[in-house]
């Protein structure tokens, strides 16, 4: 039993748990990595789940999300699968869009996504010269000669060759922010508008997630195709994308699981020198380190999850989390490989893609150097102490 968790919440595990056993099996996960994706069939089951009346997605009149529900869906899956699934981005493009697009739009889309289990947006913001530096971003709007004209580009847009519309972050050329700075905010742009190239994006993990580089080159866009209020900041973007890093960490964490229910399995059912492996001293002494990264990954990703649940957001807590969980599943990973001996270096067993996926995540959704960077702060102002005290 873990504390952050109800009856209720093992229900939901169970449930997520029968679904995912029943249709990611081995055979069929290797498949959808080599063709870049999960069938219709699957997503649209997944999302016809009832998550037993928890705010997973937004339906039955749900006003909120339940983030603890959601992480633990995302871990479930990810345990059962042994492998980077697209509903994590799916949950977080779909709460970026509510907090920025109108009502008639939301719903729009929403009800698309629950009658298909597909979006039908891929969401922009990464750039070549600004990744995690959202704020760096140079792709633009601006009227010229009477039309409003976008130029830029972008990368690892997850789906870009497939979603028929793209989601692009843009500064506004023609306004000014109150700090004197180019406003910013989001365009939902049809992808066969001229001027717009997608070009896929090989990478070596995390391979049912389609990535793409779009180059938009003299768009002419329409005002109808911004979402909202001519002026976003980025703090309101800066918000989302932390429950982004919740959700890429709780995905981790399923992976790592799945990486450790390999190793035990091997070490108990494989001999040498006349030995199960299982009774190898240095083996005890890896799986015992494996259970302990485990365990801590485990509770810093519900800390955060709950915290969020209970309007107790804190930005350290998911820093912290960001900037250890990644990490630990890398870690815990390449520790199942190294026990599974020369069967964990090949595509016969999972563990070799699950260090990809979670090496991936160590950069994805803000790298571990700039959890640092946020944490560090966070951490002085932690321990400040009144000028009387340091009398």
């Amino acid at each position: 039993m873990n504390h952050f968790l109800t009856a209720e919440h093992y229900v939901l595990i169970d449930e997520v748990r029968d679904f995912a056993t029943k249709h990611f099996d081995f055979p069929s996960v290797a498949q959808w990595v080599r063709d870049g994706g999960i069938t219709d069939e699957v997503v649209k089951a997944f999302v016809q789940l009832d998550f037993n009346g928890f705010g997973v997605i937004h339906r039955r009149g749900h006003t909120h999300y339940d983030m603890l529900a959601q992480v633990l869906v995302l871990e479930e899956l990810a345990r059962v699968a042994g492998a980077t699934l697209p509903f994590h981005i799916d949950f977080l493009h779909l709460q970026i869009l509510e907090r920025f697009a109108g009502p008639q739009r939301v719903d729009e889309i929403r009800t698309q996504y629950h009658d298909t289990g597909r979006l039908s947006f891929a969401l922009a913001v990464s750039e070549p010269d600004g990744g995690s530096d959202t704020a760096g971003m140079k792709t633009r709007v601006r009227t010229e000669g009477g039309r409003l004209v976008m130029r830029g580009q972008k990368m690892f847009v997850n789906n870009g060759e497939f979603a028929p519309y793209l989601l692009i972050a843009a500064l506004d050329g023609d306004v000014q922010s109150a700090e004197g700075k180019p406003a910013f905010s989001f365009w939902m742009l049809p992808r066969d508008l001229p001027g717009i190239s997608v070009y896929p994006e090989a990478k070596i993990g995390q391979r049912m997630l389609p990535f793409a580089n779009i180059v938009l080159d003299d768009v002419e866009v329409k005002e109808e195709y911004r979402l909202g209020d001519v002026e976003f900041g980025f703090g309101r973007l800066y918000q989302l994308l932390e429950i982004g890093r919740v959700f890429v960490c709780a995905t981790a964490l399923g992976e790592a699981q799945a990486a450790m229910e390999d190793a035990v399995e091997w070490a108990r059912s494989r001999e040498a020198f006349g030995e199960r492996v299982s009774d190898f001293q240095q083996i005890q002494q890896m799986l015992t380190d494996m259970e302990v990264r485990l365990t801590n990954m485990r509770n810093l990703v519900y800390q955060a999850a709950w915290e969020y649940d209970n309007a107790s957001h804190d930005r350290l807590t998911v820093a912290l989390m960001k900037r250890y969980v990644p990490a630990a599943a890398t870690q815990v990973a390449s520790d199942a490989m190294q026990i599974l001996g020369g069967r964990g270096y090949t595509r016969e067993k999972r563990v070799a893609a699950i260090w990809q996926d979670c090496r991936g995540f160590q950069i994805a959704e803000g790298t571990d150097q700039v959890m640092v960077r946020i944490a560090s702060p966070l951490i002085m102002r932690k321990y400040d102490r009144p000028a009387e005290a340091q009398d």
